[in-house]
């Protein structure tokens, strides 16, 4: 085996990309969990994932800059596992109306906003244009997270905590706010750079 192909497989391997594997494999897991008959303990469990994998979100990104495991691999992964956790989860709440009525819009914000900036991401790339992640694309994250994990919580978490929906809901619109600023951001990055392009 060659160098350079056993290096490729240390940095497939490594420490960081295997959280990221892990968030992948969570989504499945949560959804079967979140479409299984409304139980109190499969709510518990899709929970236990969420939180998981959602830490992983956190410490792959430590790890690789802490042990500088920084991958290619990782780079385009770590994006795509973060949306379809997230993407996965708000249809699963939404099938079963834990969002609804007027919170499907936050919904659809939400994820209209993933699509927007991943082809910005996409097309920036090209251009050799990077747009860092700023602090408030950080707590829009966070609450995102959070607010998610309140509305999985749903049913179950009621009979702990009342008002958990609510609670969950107020945070999803927080969330929904910050990604409509944070994208705009993004979109005046993208658009400096058409115009840019068209000069």
């Amino acid at each position: 085996m060659s160098t350079a192909t056993s290096m490729r497989r240390s940095k497939a391997l490594s420490l960081p990309n295997l959280l990221t594997y892990g968030r992948l494999v969570a989504v499945p897991a949560v959804v079967a969990l979140l479409f299984w008959p409304e139980d109190t303990w499969s709510r518990w469990a899709a929970l236990t994932i969420f939180i998981l994998a959602a830490v992983t979100d956190y410490l792959d990104g430590y790890f690789a800059r802490a042990y500088a495991q920084q991958s290619a691999l990782g780079r385009m992964l770590d994006p795509i596992a973060d949306k379809l956790l997230v993407a996965a989860c708000l249809l699963m709440l939404v099938a079963d109306e834990t969002i609804n009525g007027v919170s499907l819009w936050a919904a659809i914000v939400i994820l209209s906003r993933e699509i927007l900036v991943s082809g910005l991401r996409e097309f920036l790339a090209e251009l050799k244009v990077s747009v860092p992640v700023s602090r408030v694309a950080k707590w829009k994250t966070t609450l995102q997270l959070v607010s998610i994990g309140f509305l999985i919580a749903g049913p179950a978490g009621e009979a702990v905590l009342p008002g958990t929906i609510r609670i969950g809901t107020v945070l999803f619109w927080g969330a929904a706010i910050l990604t409509i600023y944070t994208g705009w951001d993004y979109l005046k990055a993208g658009l400096h750079h058409v115009m840019e392009d068209d000069h």
